[in-house]
């Protein structure tokens, strides 16, 4: 695959950021693209390994060395229909996955390896400004009718691969515009919504029915979708955060990080909100999680102008280098600095958060925190516990918890359905059939896995279709 020497003869390179300077201003994207000799260098790089580790790295398993070597012929043409074979939408994951398929690759043992998401994301690029993603129209029709509720990557994959196989789609959304978390979590500056609304309109060329502003309990009942429908696919999100149950937690400027962000894409879109205005400019603050939503606080604080941005994680610091004899081909624990934190942001690790300190209005001033130390115990587990007198503050006028998600909202359309729920309390399916304990109900994406990664969410979503199909059908010709 590529050139049996290209990695030996070409460095790693993947794209660049603009200028901190430039992009802190506005909430564009700021990912400067290969140019094409480059390109086609990274594609060579893809070796002959024998055994493709980054299939196992993939979730959706992209056919990865093929489109690599395509991108070194210069056919990009074709490397988007081998793309397009296994994942509808690259040019989400070609943007916002963290790609566990550069980590798997061989060459990653060296720390160089292909450029992989790079790769995609130039493909697809440029099969929309070619003008080659086209609607794909289904050449037969059946009379069995499917609602999709939850307009995510997960949604949106399984309502266009259903369309195709000829079914009615009607694709229900609680928002007024589909993405999911793509759309309203996310910010603008790693994902431009123009993106998504371009593949909605493939979409909806191909026969979805978009359905937004609709509450599946709310707006439509549950009972009038059973009645109306074969199927049911939720793909709705993993939307229940986790919170800080600590002292102060109601103070004026302690919110949940989604609040923050989902805030500032309703503002970017033109959106209205109906709640008081969640904004950093000015301010101190402090963002409690590590993790992607974390970063996206920290940069979204950074265009609004804060005064200070701190981050802390209970976890330690990762190491900078992971063991790659230990870790690799799998996704490997160590240290992550985001285009964000090179922005503008003081972190902190082994930190747990204790206290809420208010003023006399109830207002946020600071955050009291202590050290935490990790030890290992039996059966390989860690245990944590404080430091003695490293109690210290963190000055600030907002908190964001970005600490994760425990589980979809189960209030309304779960417990009307009255589907079992798993250990964790997401809706309960299996990945062979997708099917819920309820007839004729199907679950996909992070309402039946947990939090999880878009790629994950698009697997999902197309393995659904393939199970809602053969429910359907009896068989099917949908790819797993």
């Amino acid at each position: 695959m590529g050139k049996p020497t290209g990695f030996l003869e070409h460095d790693r390179q993947d794209r660049a950021y603009g200028p901190v300077k430039d992009r802190v201003h506005n909430y564009q994207e700021f990912v400067i693209p290969l140019k094409e000799d480059e390109l086609k260098a990274q594609g060579a790089r893809c070796m002959d390994c024998g055994i493709p580790f980054c299939h196992n790295g993939c979730p959706v398993m992209n056919i990865i060395p093929e489109f690599n070597d395509l991108a070194y012929q210069g056919d990009l043409k074709s490397a988007l229909e081998i793309l397009h074979s296994t994942n509808n939408f690259p040019e989400f994951t070609g943007r916002i996955c963290p790609a566990p398929c550069e980590a798997s690759c061989t060459l990653n043992l060296d720390d160089h390896p292909v450029t992989i998401k790079t790769i995609e994301c130039a493909i697809v690029d440029a099969g929309w400004r070619e003008g080659w993603v086209k609607p794909i129209m289904a050449k037969t029709h059946t009379d069995k009718a499917v609602a999709v509720v939850g307009a995510g990557p997960a949604g949106m994959a399984c309502a266009q691969q259903l369309a195709r196989a000829g079914h009615s789609v009607s694709l229900y959304e609680k928002n007024h515009h589909a993405g999911g978390l793509m759309r309203y979590g996310i910010p603008d500056f790693k994902l431009e919504k123009s993106i998504i609304d371009r593949r909605l309109g493939q979409l909806q060329t191909e026969g979805v029915d978009f359905r937004p502003n609709m509450t599946i309990g709310v707006d439509v009942s549950v009972e009038k979708l059973m009645e109306d429908y074969d199927a049911i696919v939720l793909t709705g999100g993993s939307e229940k955060p986790r919170d800080l149950p600590v002292p102060g937690r109601d103070l004026n400027g302690v919110h949940f990080a989604l609040d923050f962000l989902t805030q500032q894409n309703r503002r970017n879109g033109g959106e209205s909100f109906d709640v008081q205005d969640i904004l950093a400019t000015d301010t101190n603050v402090l963002v409690i999680g590590g993790g992607d939503t974390g970063s996206d606080c920290v940069g979204t604080s950074v265009r609004q102008g804060a005064t200070s941005i701190t981050q802390i994680e209970i976890m330690p610091k990762p190491p900078e280098k992971e063991d790659k004899l230990n870790t690799w081909p799998n996704w490997p624990q160590k240290l992550r600095t985001s285009s964000s934190h090179e922005e503008g942001c003081t972190r902190d690790w082994n930190v747990v958060t204790k206290e809420f300190l208010g003023d006399e209005n109830g207002n946020l001033r600071a955050a009291k925190c202590m050290r935490v130390e990790w030890t290992p115990g039996e059966g390989g587990q860690w245990n944590m516990s404080e430091v003695a007198g490293s109690e210290f503050e963190i000055a600030c006028e907002h908190a964001f918890l970005a600490m994760g998600f425990v589980h979809p909202i189960h209030d309304g359309m779960i417990d009307a359905l009255g589907v079992d729920k798993d250990g964790r309390g997401n809706v309960a399916a299996n990945t062979e059939d997708y099917q819920s304990s309820v007839s004729k109900v199907f679950a996909a994406g992070d309402m039946r896995r947990g939090q999880s990664l878009v790629v994950w969410a698009i697997r999902e979503g197309r393995q659904a279709a393939r199970a809602v199909d053969e429910f359907l059908m009896g068989s099917t010709e949908l790819p797993r």
